[in-house]
């Protein structure tokens, strides 16, 4: 049988093996980008972007990589650029109120208080830390793999998190 990989490479096949890529990963790159953007209509158009630049981009992907790593960079690389259009019209203070309440009022969202009060404080992370954080305690990601999505190295990454955990948790101590 053929690997995904050939699949994609072979004109005959590509269409179909692109099909099945994106049946499988777009849930958890909806979930990923969630994790950026405070809308489910933004998180929607960032998937579909996602998708559009991997199928542009499938001649150029060589494999050295694993797909979901290659979707994962593509899908972070367009949070980022959608959230640097956006940070123009949004100021610090408006963003963390915004989280809360647009997490309570989303159809999406099946959290209690805590989990909004969670996402509030990641909100106020740094964008590297929240990212960062993201991948690692909601996606359970490996360093090595955060490593090849975000171009930063494992040591960096792991500072990165310890420190955004800290913050959280200082964020709970002072609710009390």
């Amino acid at each position: 049988m053929n690997t995904i990989i050939e699949r994609l490479k072979s004109s005959e096949t590509r269409q179909a093996a692109f099909q099945e890529i994106v049946g499988q990963f777009s849930k958890p790159l909806y979930q990923h980008i969630r994790r950026y953007v405070l809308y489910h209509e933004d998180a929607d158009d960032i998937l579909q972007n996602t998708f559009m630049k991997a199928w542009i981009g499938l001649d150029a992907f060589r494999g050295e990589s694993k797909i979901s790593t290659w979707l994962f960079r593509i899908a972070v690389n367009e949070s980022l650029s959608f959230l640097a259009r956006q940070k123009e019209n949004i100021s610090l203070s408006n963003e963390e109120n915004d989280v809360a309440n647009c997490l309570m009022s989303d159809p999406y969202f099946d959290g209690d208080e805590t989990e909004a009060l969670l996402q509030k404080a990641i909100s106020l992370l740094p964008e590297k830390q929240r990212i960062i954080f993201n991948m690692k305690y909601f996606e359970e990601m490996k360093y090595e793999e955060m490593s090849s999505i975000l171009n930063t190295s494992v040591g960096a990454l792991k500072a990165s998190y310890h420190i955004a955990v800290q913050k959280i948790q200082t964020f709970f101590k002072n609710l009390k």
